[in-house]
């Protein structure tokens, strides 16, 4: 499999495995980044970041549950002095991990025109990608003192370059890939064949992907892939299943997720023996009026609700939180 085609499903054998004591884990990504209005046109500089002192409570919030978070940072963020001290004290506490988030379009070098394509930046000339990443790299090496141990495209916008970009730089871990979703009619990759388990990205066995966890749930869910490729030409097809209970599909979030379907989910995800579930939001929820999932501050508790209540099921059902140092260390090559 050649290291730049992370946007085809693995080639058969790249399946991941880990040693037994790993048993079943959940990783907890969470995609630190600026508040924007998700509705409008691509910017440079019409963002905030009000939002960064709550990640003290969500921090703490963390360490109370059991959570152990990887803070996925991007470039506004890293630019933050809140934000360094906050996430590098739970750092040096060893309560999380470190990992980037590369959003094309408030990330230096400007030399592409804003547009829905070019903020996936796979899109990129692999020049420019390259370029944006490496500033990231070094941005976020200079703030925390330390390099980030696992990357995310924003917008989940993985290229053709971006496997080649990532093991040049001697980044062992991606987590860009959403399992089961379609973000091609937006000019982005398609992820309805990805598998959801990790699996090797490039044939040297030094590139790990770990798909955010999604599951289709419902009685047709063998069927899901091919139903929701089919979607494309018959809108709202797949709501009208999921009404129906005949078949939904499930992401592993509290945005828009409520706790019954999460847990749901991940009974599916457990019951498949999946090795490693993987949880995500973005960190502007945790305050309201920054996303459409946490608009009052009534939805941005009901965010924590969810959390704590799918850590406390993970407990019940004897799922580990996981480090990177834990997947690095059992995974087998």
């Amino acid at each position: 499999m050649a290291a730049g085609s992370m946007l085809e499903p693995p080639s058969p054998g790249s399946h991941a495995r880990f040693s037994g004591e790993f048993g079943q884990r959940v990783l907890l990504t969470v995609d630190v980044e600026e508040e924007f209005d998700w509705s409008a046109a691509f910017s440079r500089d019409r963002h905030r970041l009000d939002h960064i002192a709550e990640l003290t409570r969500f921090q703490s919030f963390c360490e109370e549950i059991g959570a152990h978070p990887v803070y996925m940072v991007d470039w506004p963020v890293v630019q933050d002095p809140r934000a360094v001290e906050i996430i590098g004290g739970a750092l040096k506490r060893g309560r999380a991990d470190l990992g980037m988030q590369l959003h094309s379009w408030v990330n230096p070098p400007f030399e592409e025109e804003l547009s829905e394509a070019n903020s996936f930046a796979g899109n990129l000339p692999a020049e420019l990608e390259a370029a944006k990443f490496a500033a990231l790299r070094t941005a976020v090496e200079d703030a925390f003192g330390t390099a980030p141990l696992i990357y995310r495209a924003g917008r989940y916008g993985l290229g053709q370059n971006t496997a080649d970009i990532l093991t040049s730089a001697g980044i062992t871990l991606d987590s860009s890939v959403r399992a089961l979703f379609d973000y091609s009619p937006e000019n982005g990759p398609d992820f309805t064949h990805h598998p959801v388990a990790p699996y090797w990205a490039n044939a040297e066995r030094t590139l790990l992907e770990l798909p955010l966890t999604s599951v289709y749930w419902g009685v047709l869910r063998e069927l899901g892939r091919q139903i929701h490729r089919a979607q494309r030409h018959v809108p709202n097809f797949l709501g009208g299943l999921s009404r129906t209970g005949l078949l939904e599909r499930i992401a592993l979030t509290p945005e828009g997720v409520t706790t019954e379907e999460a847990l749901r989910g991940i009974d599916i995800a457990l019951d498949s023996g999946l090795p490693l579930l993987v949880l995500s939001f973005h960190s502007p929820s945790l305050a309201p009026g920054n996303t459409p999932y946490a608009r009052t501050p009534d939805e941005v508790a009901r965010i924590y609700d969810w959390l704590r209540a799918v850590f406390a099921y993970f407990d019940m059902r004897g799922v580990r939180s996981a480090g990177i140092a834990d997947i690095l260390g059992a995974v087998e090559r």
